[in-house]
């Protein structure tokens, strides 16, 4: 199980073998991966775990260090951590960012907090709003498009 680009690409560097069956949890993952045998409709650990069939059999869970442990917990997944996430020090100067992850919108409330944003879905928005950020607009689907939409909403 696939929640994010990053982690199909370092599981798929580090993989001998190949997989039985692998479901991601969304099109940019399932590309950084290969073939995938679920994409569900709904990006997100909450739709993954919807179309998943039961019983799941042995899953792994393939992610970030801090991870959201929705899926891993439900599934009682096994858990290889891959990576984690750094927040970098920038400057942010705009009217309006973009944040697609938890750990962009805590990073960017480290090094602006005023600069209102656009989220790609609920978790983002949730830590956007923790972090002190305003959150103009929220994607209504977590792609390039619903972004895009939200972007404009929010001008």
């Amino acid at each position: 199980m696939l929640t994010s680009a990053t982690g199909a690409s370092e599981l798929k560097r580090r993989s001998r073998g190949r997989a039985r069956r692998v479901a991601a949890i969304g099109p940019a993952t399932a590309e950084a991966w290969g073939s995938v045998d679920l994409v569900p409709a709904v990006s997100t650990q909450e739709g993954l775990l919807a179309e998943l069939p039961r019983p799941a059999g042995r899953v792994l869970f393939a992610g970030a260090e801090g991870a959201r442990p929705l899926l891993a917990e439900a599934l009682g997944a096994d858990v290889a951590v891959l990576y984690r996430t750094r927040p970098v020090r920038v400057e942010v100067d705009g009217d309006l960012a973009v944040v697609a992850s938890p750990s962009a919108a805590r990073a960017l409330a480290a090094a602006n907090p005023s600069v209102p944003v656009v989220s790609i879905g609920p978790e983002t928005t949730a830590a956007a709003v923790a972090a002190g950020l305003r959150v103009a607009a929220e994607a209504a689907t977590p792609d390039l498009d619903g972004l895009a939409a939200a972007v404009v909403e929010a001008g």
